[in-house]
């Protein structure tokens, strides 16, 4: 990893577990979808209309996403009180298995109306899982870091994320190529989803190896911290984030309209879009993965930027970028140019998607008080997921179908994008370092923060939380 070397062995370690799970988290959670556009409307649903049974196979991806909220309720709750590692644990598992079982299940011509009921089932059960996982993978980078350091720290975290597609998507990439046609229908589609549960394992060795996060720990420590020690710690984490960071969830909320509705418009739907203008699904699915696998690396970059310049010049950057290159981004599919598809694909994801991802760990936890930092980041984070970025690919298809064109998909992206500008521009500036005037310093051992250096910090941190509230 990048510029780690000064950096204290915790949080190496950290980052490292954080971005292993969650490649191997995502990459379950992401092959879903990329079935769902690729061989779901035919085996689960083969008894309707071609396009309305990509519609109902979007439909049991969005699915996933309704369960999402749900995940970060529960597994918030418990990562507030009881730890961040052991419900990374859980989740991991979790979603192991239900990805392996998805790939034994018969299909609608063996099992007739139970497949797709099944299928449902257990995206329901991914959903949970990845509910779950995502606020915590995030704390438990951004609360080994040092504050200075904690946007390009917390950024790997999302390069998983990425990494995940990658590898979900190359993986459906080399079944169908060792495959032929009848043999990918017929299973060449489920090895990727079985062989899911190996990579669960090497996940899970990762994970048990790191310790649990300094902030969680001194919490835990702090006298009368049991549960009747004040309101605050009587309350269940989910009432007690509502009742005293609602700002923060609409500008969490708010933030990741255009990043997770983008993100599934140009990591699903595309797939699909590109058969209706007669480009073949190969040329954008490695379009896709070139794409991914550049902003995987460019997450980090632009975390490390949010540390020197701040988070909300950052993040509405990259909302800017979704709003300037969603005409041109179906114009160059609409051409049929591999190489332009390339660059539409390339422009959207690295620089649009990337600097909002990249930015967006740090952001957020910067927002909530570590007590409920893992009940405030999934609430918000995962109620988006739901409303906005399951049901993107549905709506943008139904757009499609009723103008038989790309512009009302182009004018979505455009509003969504004016949705996070505003969210982000109506939040206060977290990172403490440039909220005092400096830069962000440099990670390394001469600029190891004194102790009054982190009692202004935390000051600064404390100040920039009751703004918000």
């Amino acid at each position: 990893m990048a510029d780690v070397k000064g950096a204290p062995r915790e949080v190496r370690k950290a980052a490292i577990a954080s971005l292993f799970g969650s490649a191997l988290e995502w990459y379950d959670f992401f092959l879903y979808g990329t079935a769902a556009a690729l061989v779901f409307n035919s085996l689960f649903f083969p008894t309707f209309d071609p396009l309305v049974g990509t519609i109902a196979a979007f439909g049991t991806n969005a699915v996933g996403f309704l369960a999402r909220p749900l995940g970060g309720i529960v597994f918030g709750h418990f990562g507030d009180r009881i730890g961040r590692k052991s419900m990374l644990v859980t989740t991991l598992v979790i979603m192991g298995v239900a990805t392996c079982l998805i790939g034994l299940l018969p299909t609608y011509a063996t099992i007739g109306v139970w497949a797709p009921v099944l299928l449902i089932a257990l995206r329901i059960v991914q959903g949970i899982a990845v509910g779950g996982e995502w606020g915590g993978g995030v704390l438990i980078v951004s609360e080994h870091a040092p504050s200075h350091r904690r946007g390009f720290y917390s950024a790997w975290s999302q390069t998983g994320v990425g990494l995940g597609f990658v590898l979900s998507a190359s993986a459906y990439a080399l079944a169908q190529a060792v495959t032929t046609k009848e043999s990918f229908l017929a299973w060449g589609w489920r090895i990727p989803f079985v062989v899911g549960i190996l990579l669960t394992a090497v996940g899970l060795l990762i994970r048990l190896r790191i310790m649990e996060t300094p902030a969680f720990r001194e919490k835990e420590s702090e006298p009368g911290s049991g549960a009747g020690a004040g309101p605050e710690k009587s309350r269940p984490p989910l009432i007690d984030v509502i009742r005293t960071h609602p700002k923060s969830i609409l500008i969490a909320f708010g933030a990741r309209v255009a990043e997770t509705g983008a993100s599934y418009l140009f990591l699903t739907f595309s797939l699909s879009y590109a058969a209706e203008v007669g480009v073949g699904k190969g040329v954008v699915l490695a379009a896709l993965v070139v794409g991914m696998l550049f902003e995987s690396f460019a997450m980090p970059m632009f975390g490390a930027l949010s540390d020197r310049i701040g988070r909300r010049p950052v993040y509405i950057g990259g909302a800017i970028a979704v709003i300037v290159w969603a005409f041109p981004f179906f114009a160059m599919f609409d051409s049929g140019n591999p190489v332009l598809i390339f660059v539409a694909i390339f422009v959207a994801v690295v620089i649009g998607h990337g600097a909002m991802i990249g930015t967006q760990p740090a952001f957020f936890t910067e927002l909530f008080a570590s007590r409920v930092a893992y009940s405030g980041l999934a609430l918000g984070h995962e109620l988006a997921s739901m409303i906005v970025g399951g049901f993107s690919p549905i709506v943008a298809t139904a757009l499609l179908a009723w103008a038989g064109a790309s512009w009302p998909i182009a004018l979505f992206l455009i509003g969504m994008g004016a949705v996070t500008v505003f969210a982000v521009a109506a939040a206060p500036e977290t990172n403490p370092a440039v909220r005092k005037g400096g830069k962000g310093r440099e990670g390394s051992e001469e600029t190891e923060e004194s102790e009054e250096s982190e009692e202004s910090e935390a000051t600064l941190e404390a100040e920039v939380k009751s703004r918000i509230v």
